[in-house]
């Protein structure tokens, strides 16, 4: 069992818009999820999604496989 905490970032792409999301990918490795909150409300609800799920989610962006 782990004791790390989430280091929570929020993407460089965000603008400051208000509109982000924040995750922990610091907690893939050590215990299997990348927590992810809404940066508005830090001290809401978190949504632990398995790594290898939010690797194959994000793999998907990036190679344009969601519209705009």
């Amino acid at each position: 069992m782990t004791t790390e905490s989430p280091r929570w970032v929020t993407s460089s792409y965000s603008g400051n818009g208000g509109q982000c999301i924040q995750v922990a990918t610091n907690l893939a490795a050590s215990c299997g999820v990348v927590p992810v909150r809404d940066s508005k409300n830090p001290a809401g609800p978190v949504l632990d999604f398995p790594a290898d799920s939010f690797a194959s989610f994000v793999a998907s962006v990036k190679g344009g496989e969601f519209p705009a």
